[in-house]
């Protein structure tokens, strides 16, 4: 966990000492709780970047600019941060439920999430005529 979010860091400190103290009967209800304090952290985030960017295009359609497209930053790699930061608690619930096998999974399916996203981008760059996001 970067230290670019000290809560949040604290908050897995506490349930992991909690999961220490309290034993594995608890383990599911306290992973429940710090996932729901992550997603509620992700989705303050994502709105107010989403809030930033309507505001940002209304300005650029107002100059008679174009709105950024599928091309922009956070089409790009808004999909690919969040399923970074949601990786970690996926790859422990996967451990912890299934071992090796749901660790597994859990990645598989963070790639063909980011996968789909990479195809559905080039195929409406490609329907407007627009050159191809470089890969490098």
């Amino acid at each position: 966990m970067e230290a670019r979010d000290p809560e949040l860091k604290k908050e897995l400190a506490a349930t992991l000492q909690a999961r220490g103290e309290l034993g594995a009967e608890y383990e599911t209800a306290l992973i429940d709780s710090f996932l729901e304090k992550v997603e509620q952290r992700l989705d303050t985030t994502l709105d107010r970047r989403v809030r930033r960017q309507l505001a940002e295009q209304q300005m650029t359609t107002a100059r008679g600019g174009r709105p950024a497209g599928p091309g922009s930053f956070g089409e790009r790699n808004g999909l690919g941060i969040v399923s970074l930061v949601l990786a970690v608690p996926l790859s422990a619930i996967g451990v912890a439920n299934a071992g090796i096998e749901g660790l597994v999974v859990a990645w598989l399916g963070i790639v063909g999430v980011n996968a789909f996203q990479v195809a559905r981008t080039r195929r409406l760059f490609h329907r407007r005529g627009e050159p191809a996001i470089s890969d490098g």
